[in-house]
């Protein structure tokens, strides 16, 4: 039987309150600034005391004039909107008829009179002006938000469509049914996809953004993964393992589509106990802490701050747990936080018992000593914020460093595909407990999240790894269960690209709340895609090249150039090596195929036709750079203690951080001409860095191999990653908004600066 999904009744907005008149989205009070601002011209006409002039007066009754006939638009399209939409009609009319009248009255109190004398007068006074335009804010105001209801309303209409083909598809019997029904599902949540993508860029409030860029990554994934789970579901419909990934979809997906519900009519809501917020994120407790410390300092630590500060320190203390439980926290992190913790507890208790003898017997001396405990404590608690900060970033940092992802996931796919059960079982395992590392770290990071939008980001990942880790397990067993199914095959591979995927976000995200624990302030960027067709360009239309300038373009070919020299350096001393069945020089050689082709790029030659092309290499660049780190490791704990082995160690250990900034480069959206030639440039500097220490590791290894006759890791059989395959990477996507149409022209009668150009462009 299908599950209904949330409530049909949802789709009805809720009564509009007249009372509230909050404004949550950016088109509405854009809409508002030009009235305000005439408005504003009209109410500070009396600001200066003394007659006005004939010139100005006029001037008074035009502007008064203009908002007049402005208002009187305005409300006849409003007055069409509620013809159109019953359940607001009422209201709306309501709205407008305010709206004319407090128009008419503005129009009325900047009319130009003249005395008994036949002089001008000045027009109304100032107090009956700010009352007019009081009204006529609030008419509009109303109006606006009445027309966004019916916004409110597309998009329920739209998600329930959605449900209701969910709740089809997962009623379906047949595979002729599903995939009419699956057809169906798909053009609606296009559409869907379209009005929440509006919504969630019109929306003001960060949180609801967050909250809403959540669902639609979740619902957007979901939809490959739902069509690959029912079809292996309706191939084998006694398989358990494969009904449990289907239903895991579903789950997620109607979640999802609550969550829409929830920010569309505005459910978030913070808790509050003794006017204090009660919240999970330490990094809100902590500064809630802080600024009462600070406090302390006007109410002297009185009774009444001395409970508010015990009562936030408990809740701090109680938060951190997660990080002092954690079985990823090293001990030296856990033993700092702990120590921290119980400083901070003395310094409460001093900063009290200083505070309740102030109460009692105040002097000098006793405000003197309640600033050393402000100052002590403070420093204590600033100290703590940066612990926590570190424990949880050294976690995520660790996990990236390993890189484990795709060896784990490779092995679950090579074992399900041989019906091994029991090997399925022992590295689902190894997987498993992966997935609870990454929830861990996302835990953690949520803590530590500078700002609301990044802690729900955090939260959503944690949650979105929870609910696909068993099911990427589930699918391996449904493979091993029927080795021979193509589409149980094919249904791993999509959950697995879903996992990398996801687990990429997340590397973004680290690095955008490591950001914003150094202070810097850049936006976090949201999840926007599926954007409208036409105007927004979901429907690709030919890009004109934008040239570079003669600075940019010789920046290009000297990195070009400096790419190429490196190459071949690497080359040369690759070739050095007798064994070629080792890893290392097998990474190494794949490595510098790739810079390469970056090289190629440059000059408008190669494979790397695109920006997007050039970003993808990079990624791959920077992956193998990780593999390649892991068998260096395991040939330097081969070589005896020597100077050659620490200089060997130190140039290893500078990779992880290389090949991790490359990543973050590539997957960092971008807009424009000159933040994608940026980006670029970015790209092949990184690739440069990485490249050169490599260089410098590859002919000392061989000369440690040489000198103790060491074996490097034997490579295991596999294809390795080179050139990104031949396509169009020229998403419709706001995200990738960098992405270059190529020209069909010949290349060969281009120069190398000139075949540059046309490529690194918006």
């Amino acid at each position: 039987m299908a599950t209904a999904g949330p409530s049909r009744a949802n789709a009805t907005a809720p009564k509009f309150d007249s009372k509230n008149l909050e404004i949550k989205t950016k088109s509405i009070e854009q809409t508002l600034v030009p009235l305000v601002t005439q408005i504003t011209t009209l109410v500070n006409h009396r600001e200066k005391v003394g007659k006005k002039s004939e010139k100005t007066c006029k001037a008074i009754e035009r502007v008064g004039q203009a908002v007049n006939l402005a208002i009187e638009r305005f409300v006849s399209v409003g007055e069409a909107i509620g013809d159109n939409n019953a359940d607001i009609k009422e209201d709306m009319f309501d709205a407008c008829r305010e709206a004319r009248l407090a128009g008419e009255n503005i129009a009325k109190l900047t009319d130009m009179t003249y005395d008994e004398s036949g002089q001008v007068m000045s027009p109304a006074d100032k107090s009956a002006m700010v009352r007019a335009a009081r009204g006529l804010l609030s008419a509009v105001t109303r109006v606006l938000l009445l027309a966004d209801r019916v916004v409110i309303k597309q998009i329920q209409a739209a998600k329930l469509k959605v449900i209701d083909s969910l709740n089809k598809i997962e009623s379906t019997k047949t595979f002729t049914e599903f995939v009419q029904c699956f057809s169906q599902f798909g053009k609606e949540m296009v559409e869907l996809a379209h009005l929440t993508g509006d919504r969630q860029n019109d929306l003001k409030d960060g949180k609801m953004k967050a909250k809403m860029a959540a669902a639609r990554a979740i619902l957007e994934r979901s939809t490959m993964m739902l069509l690959t789970s029912c079809k292996t579901c309706l191939r084998h419909p006694d398989c358990v393992p494969a009904k449990e990934t289907r239903n895991g979809v579903f789950v997620n997906m109607r979640r999802a589509l609550s969550l829409i519900d929830d920010v569309i009519n505005g459910g978030y809501a913070q808790p509050m106990q003794n006017g204090i917020t009660t919240s999970r994120n330490t990094n809100n407790a902590l500064q809630e802490l802080i600024d009462l410390v600070e406090t302390a300092k006007v109410t002297q630590a009185d009774k009444s701050s001395r409970d508010k500060l015990q009562y936030v320190l408990d809740t701090v203390i109680d938060t951190t747990q997660d990080f002092t439980d954690s079985a990823y926290t090293s001990h030296e992190h856990r033993e700092r936080i702990l120590t921290l913790r119980d400083r901070a507890r003395t310094d409460l208790r001093t900063l009290a018992s200083v505070g309740a003898v102030l109460e009692k017997r105040p002097n000098k001396q006793h405000e003197q000593d309640l600033e050393t405990c402000i100052q002590q404590m403070s420093k204590t608690l600033l100290d703590l914020k940066k612990q926590l900060q570190n424990t949880a970033l050294d976690q995520a940092s660790e996990i990236f460093r390993s890189n484990d992802d795709q060896d784990l996931l490779a092995n679950l796919k090579q074992t399900g595909a041989t019906g091994d059960l029991d090997r399925v079982e022992e590295h689902s395992l190894k997987f498993s407990e992966h997935s609870e590392q990454l929830q861990e770290a996302c835990r953690l990071l949520g803590h530590i999240a500078g700002t609301a939008p990044l802690a729900i980001s955090a939260d959503y990942a944690e949650n979105n790894i929870k609910s696909i880790g068993p099911q990427i397990v589930a699918l391996a067993t449904t493979l091993a269960i029927h080795p021979s199914s193509k589409i149980a095959k094919e249904s791993l591979e999509v959950f697995s690209d879903t996992w990398e995927s996801q687990v990429n976000d997340l590397s973004l995200l680290v690095k955008e709340i490591n950001d914003c624990c150094q202070g810097k302030t850049s936006e976090k960027q949201v999840y926007l895609s599926l954007p409208r067709p036409g105007k927004h360009g979901s429907t690709p239309k030919s890009i004109k090249p934008a040239k570079l300038d003669a600075e940019e373009q010789a920046k290009i070919a000297k990195l070009g150039l400096e790419m190429k020299l490196m190459t071949s350096e690497l080359d040369a001393e690759t070739d050095k090596w007798g064994d070629q069945d080792n890893d290392i020089f097998k990474r190494a050689k794949n490595m510098s195929s790739m810079a390469y082709s970056m090289y190629l790029f440059t000059r408008g030659e190669g494979m790397l036709k695109t920006t997007q092309d050039l970003f993808k290499q990079a990624e791959y660049f920077g992956e193998e750079g990780n593999k390649l780190f892991r068998s260096l490791k395991q040939f330097a704990a081969q070589v005896p203690e020597c100077s050659l082995r620490t200089e060997l160690s130190s140039l290893i250990d500078q990779i992880p951080s290389y090949c991790q900034q490359l990543l973050f480069i590539t997957k960092s959206p971008t807009m424009g001409k000159v933040a994608t030639f940026n980006k670029v440039d970015n790209t092949i500097q990184e690739t440069q860095n990485l490249l050169s220490t490599i260089s410098r590791i590859v002919p000392l290894s061989y000369t440690l191999a040489a000198k103790f006759q060491i074996l490097s890791p034997v490579s295991p059989v596999h294809r390795w990653r080179t050139a990104p395959p031949t396509m169009d990477y020229r998403y419709n996507s706001y995200e990738d908004s960098d992405s270059i149409a190529s020209s069909s022209s010949s290349r060969s009668d281009r120069s190398p600066l000139r075949g540059s150009t046309e490529k690194i462009l918006y």
